[in-house]
C-alpha cells in the first residue's frame, strides 16, 4: 500500500480493503458523516438499556489495531437492550480508533466534525448461538460508539490506561478485571441510529449503529497514552498505533434516526 497510508496490519490501509473484501463498496459500510440536521426524530426509538456487571471484564489485548477489553458472554450479566433493537445484545469487548493529533481520530463524523477519539462497545444479538454466528446476520450485532473531546482528564478511563503499558505490542494481552463499562458513557444517552458495518476488516454490513450525541471528556496526556501503543510485534520495528480509524463512507440512501428532537 501507498507509504502515507495508514500501517493497519499486513493488509494494508482502509483504501486496500476493497481488493480483498468486495463488501467494503456495499450498501451499508460504516462509518458514516452524521448530519444531525438531516438525521429524523423518530419518537418510537426506546430507551436504551444498557445493565453492565464489572465482574464480566476479563482480559485486555492489543490486536494490532486497537487495543479491546474483552468480556464473558456466556449469559445475560451485560446487555444491551431498547434503543433501536428488539430482543436481549451481550456485550463481547470494547475498543478504541484514535488519531495522530488531537484533531482526527474517530469514524464517525458529526456535520464533517472529527473527534480525538471514538469508543466502541459491542453487542450481539443472543437471537443466534455465538458471536461468530451473529457477526454476519443483518440483525446480529449493535455497536454503541462514544465520542472523546479533549477537556479535563477522564478518571473513569485511567484504569484502562493505566492497563496500556503491559500490552505495549502487538499480540500482548493482559487480565484486566471488575471494570465497568457504563462507566465510560456520558449521563445522557441521547443517540443516532442507522444500519451500518463494522469498520474493520471483514466490513460485515450487520451493524446496528447507536452513536451517542454527548461525548465525554478525555484530557491531552490522556490521549498521548493511547498514541503509545504499537502496532508492530517485539522485536520488529517499532510503528506507534495512530490513525487506526476509518475514513466515513457513503450512505448510499440509508436514514439516520434520532432519538431527540
Amino acid at each position: 500500500s501507498a507509504p502515507d497510508s495508514e500501517p493497519w496490519s499486513c493488509s494494508g490501509g482502509p483504501e486496500t480493503w476493497a481488493e480483498s473484501f468486495p463488501v467494503a463498496n456495499g450498501p451499508r459500510q460504516s462509518p458514516i458523516d452524521i448530519v444531525p440536521t438531516q438525521a429524523q426524530h423518530d419518537p418510537s426509538l426506546k430507551h436504551l438499556k444498557l445493565k453492565y456487571d464489572p465482574a464480566t471484564a476479563k482480559g485486555i489485548l492489543n490486536n494490532g489495531h486497537s487495543f479491546q477489553v474483552d468480556f464473558t458472554d456466556d449469559d445475560n450479566s451485560s446487555t444491551l437492550a431498547g434503543g433501536p433493537v428488539t430482543g436481549i445484545y451481550r456485550l463481547r469487548q470494547f475498543h478504541f480508533h484514535w488519531g495522530s493529533s488531537d484533531d482526527k481520530g474517530s469514524e464517525h463524523t458529526v456535520a464533517g466534525t472529527k473527534f480525538p477519539c471514538e469508543l466502541h462497545l459491542v453487542h450481539w444479538n443472543t437471537k443466534y448461538p455465538n458471536f461468530g454466528e451473529a457477526a454476519s446476520k443483518p440483525d446480529g450485532l449493535a455497536v454503541v460508539g462514544v465520542f472523546l473531546k479533549i477537556g479535563s482528564a477522564n478518571p473513569r478511563l485511567q484504569k484502562v490506561l493505566d492497563a496500556l503499558d503491559d500490552i505495549r505490542s502487538k499480540g500482548r494481552q493482559t487480565t484486566f478485571s471488575n471494570f465497568d463499562p457504563k462507566t465510560l458513557l456520558p449521563a445522557a444517552l441521547d443517540f443516532w441510529t442507522y444500519e451500518g458495518s463494522l469498520t474493520t476488516p471483514p466490513l460485515l454490513e450487520s451493524v446496528t449503529w447507536i452513536v451517542l450525541k454527548d461525548q465525554v471528556s478525555v484530557s491531552p496526556a490522556q490521549m498521548a497514552k493511547f498514541r503509545s501503543l504499537l502496532f508492530t510485534s517485539e522485536g520488529e520495528a517499532p510503528s506507534c498505533m495512530v490513525d487506526n480509524f476509518r475514513p466515513p463512507q457513503p450512505l448510499k440512501g440509508r436514514k439516520v434516526r434520532a432519538s431527540f428532537k
